[in-house]
Order: C-alpha cells, then structure tokens, then sequence
C-alpha cells in the first residue's frame, strides 16, 4: 500500500482528474477491516444476548463503504484504464486486487443473519471472482517478470487469506466440495508464501517504513484458517484447530514486538492492514473460548475486541483527516 504521499504545504492542489487516476485498489482494505469488525461485534453480540444493533448499522457501513470504492474505482478504469494497468504490475498493489473478492465474501458471511438468500448469491459472486483473481495473481507473479526478493511483502498473504475465507460462509450455505477445493488452494498456498515472505524478512533489507503495518497481516491466514476448518470438520476442536489458532497467536506476539516502530510511521492507507487481521484474532479467539469454556480465552478475546474497535474508529477518523487535507490519492 505505498499509496500516500504528503503534498508539499506549497504545492497546488491537484485537479479532479489526476486525483481520480491515483485512486487505488487498496482502498478494498477499508471494506475488509469494516467488515472483521461486524463480523466481531455480531459473534460478541450473540454470545452475551446483547442484540444485534451495533453489528447490523457496522455492516450497513461496510456496504456502503464497498459500493463508494467500487463506483470510484470503476469510473478510474473507465476513465484512466492505463493507471489501472500500471497498478496491476505493481509488485505490491497487485495483491490487493483479490481484497475485491474477499470484501464480497465477507460482506455475505455478515450478511447470513440477515438475509441468507441475498448472502447466497453475493458468496457465489465473491468466491468466483476469488478464484479468477487468485488465477490472474499468481500467473502474475510467475508468468510475466521476475520479482525480486525486495517485492515480497506479507500483503502477498491477500490472495490465500480470500481463498480460505470461502468455507467460512460456504459451509453454511451448502457448497462443501467448493469450500473445500478453496481451502486447500488457500493452506497450501499460504504455507508457501510463508516461507517466501520469512526469508525476505530474515535474509534481505528490512521492510520500507510505509510498508511495515502489513506484518500484521501475518496473523490473518492461521486465524481464518481456524475459522474455516471449523466450519469444515464440523465445529470440532481437534489438534489442527489448536496448531491454527495458535500459531495466530503467536505470530500476534511477534507484531506486538515490532509494534513500537509503527508509531514513527507517518499515516497511509497501510494502516489498514492492522484492522483485518486483528479482527480475524478476534473472531477465532472468542470461537475458541465458547469451545473451551475458558474463562481466560474469553477474557483476551473481549480485549482484542475492544483493541479492534478501537483501531477501526481511530482509522476511520485519520482517514477522513487525510482526505480533507488531500493527503489520499497522490503519485507517489
């Protein structure tokens, strides 16, 4: 997400026009942390009878939210085809273009409670435009240039998160065999990008500053995993479950050590890497309390939901600051 620059105090302000084609497709963030965070609030909302108001205006918003970006987003593509060109061979812009499909895919998994049919029909829309971006992205990154090892960057996690994010609502819905195929993709493509992403981290330069908040995407694929095998094995802890859930963690515990760093870093659209995947933690922390009973899990999964909102609303404003001083949708 290298998307923001701070104009210089004396610069003209740019017209609509070039500020339309700097739109970016990281934008799709917003949407996926929004909708962790409804996700979240209904899990809490349900499991201490609360109702269901607060999860149910966060998912309006989250809606909202995704048609502004797309409407935006497309009049880019009609108007300015080749920025989008140019955004699709970005080494790192490039991963976020499936954040498209996994903001559908969530928004039906929210959608569940209200509307299964509607939930149903915006599910198959996501998961066939996940597995045609996961296509797209991967032949990307094998089949046009070499990449070097400083364009790897945990956001290339995004397209394995999408594909494991499928069950989660596929399950429910009916569609077992897809859930499945989506999943497995998804596994086995993480545990590879994996190694790739710890031996850039370990073994080159560190990260760009702007691009430091995406370490926290690290903790997202173990913590949907979770949540998808558990709608795949039917809801029963067993040791894989365990390894997943806890593997978030840790890896949580890693970010909250380099954590210190992101306070030097001046505000851009990468924040929005923290929100997901904190709400991923959420959701598989409070899941793995009501399985457990322990009183411990669910007391770390109340503050990790506190922390999440928190974030989110903190986002939201520094986001809508940035836009009044036209520090969004600058060249870089």
């Amino acid at each position: 997400m290298t998307d923001i620059a701070t104009p210089h105090p004396h610069a003209a302000a740019p017209d609509a026009e070039p500020r339309l084609a700097h739109f970016p497709v990281t934008f799709f963030a917003t949407v996926m942390g929004l909708a962790g965070l409804t996700l979240a609030l209904h899990l809490a909302e349900t499991r201490f009878a609360v109702g269901h108001i607060a999860s149910r205006v966060a998912l309006v918003v989250t809606i909202l939210d995704f048609v502004a970006i797309s409407v935006v987003y497309l009049m880019r593509s009609v108007a300015h085809p080749q920025a989008v060109k140019a955004e699709w061979h970005h080494p790192v812009r490039l991963a976020f273009f499936p954040a498209v499909s996994i903001s559908l895919l969530l928004i039906a998994t929210a959608a569940q409670a209200e509307s299964p049919v509607l939930a149903g029909v915006i599910w198959a829309v996501g998961t066939a435009l996940q597995g045609i971006l996961t296509l797209a992205v991967i032949s990307g990154w094998i089949g046009r240039r070499p990449f070097q090892p400083m364009h790897i960057s945990p956001a290339w996690f995004i397209p394995a998160v999408g594909n494991v994010i499928v069950p989660v609502a596929g399950i429910p819905l009916g569609f077992v065999e897809v859930s499945w195929m989506f999943f497995a993709v998804g596994v086995i493509f993480w545990l590879v990008l994996l190694t790739l992403v710890v031996n850039r981290l370990i073994f080159h330069d560190p990260l760009p500053a702007r691009l430091l908040p995406t370490l926290v995407i690290l903790i997202a694929p173990p913590a949907v995993g979770f949540l998808a095998w558990m709608q795949l094995n039917g809801g029963q802890l067993d040791a894989l479950a365990r390894i997943l859930y806890y593997v978030a963690v840790w890896f949580a515990a890693f970010v909250v050590v380099q954590a210190p760093g992101f306070a030097r870093i001046p505000f851009a659209l990468s924040f929005w890497a923290l929100s997901f995947p904190v709400a991923a933690l959420t959701l598989a922390t409070l899941r793995y309390a009501a399985l457990t009973g322990s009183a411990l899990h669910e007391g770390f999964g109340l503050v990790l939901l506190a922390v999440l909102v928190s974030l989110v609303l903190g986002l939201v404003v520094r986001t809508l600051q940035a836009i009044v001083r036209n520090e969004i949708c600058q060249p870089e």
